[in-house]
């Protein structure tokens, strides 16, 4: 059996975080957080993954704290799902990815190091695992978070006018 090994995840796990939940910190504009939102809209907020996996990597949140998807009501269910659905048309127009992960984790031992319920979409490409991944456990981004943001931006306010 072979393992894949993250050995950064830990030190974020364990680093230093400002009091409060950082999903509701970024909801506030906090200066305490780093702000990557690049959609917001309908109780909701897109916003790209501090720790991506590949360019593109976004998370789909509540603007209410919750730590449940249960606890949505009927209109967050329906905001959600458009918001979900925004997200994957400005990634497919932006990136074209060959497919996606999409899910949410529940709960600290289901991998959520976040209890404020948050969806991430992850663009997957062909081919994806490079010689740095393979050997140095390191990933490899094509392009760096800040201009991602700024790009989405831009597109979703475009498709946003478009779609809803």
């Amino acid at each position: 059996m072979e393992y894949f090994f993250n050995f950064e995840k830990i030190a974020y796990l364990k680093g230093k975080r400002p009091e409060g939940c950082i999903l509701c910190l970024i909801r506030d504009g906090s200066d305490l957080v780093q702000d990557l939102t690049v959609f917001t809209r309908d109780g909701f907020s897109v916003s790209l993954n501090l720790y991506p996996y590949n360019p593109g990597h976004l998370i789909v949140f509540p603007h209410r704290h919750c730590t449940d998807l249960r606890e949505f009501q009927v209109d967050e269910q329906l905001a959600l799902h458009r918001m979900l659905s925004l997200s994957l048309a400005v990634l497919d127009e932006q990136y074209h990815p060959s497919g996606y992960n999409i899910g949410c984790n529940m709960g600290l031992n289901a991998g959520a190091s976040i209890e404020h319920i948050h969806y991430h979409i992850i663009p997957r490409y062909p081919r994806e695992i490079g010689i740095a991944e393979l050997f140095a456990g390191k990933r490899v981004l094509v392009e760096h978070p800040l201009d991602s943001m700024d790009r989405l931006k831009k597109a979703f306010s475009e498709k946003a006018a478009q779609l809803l």
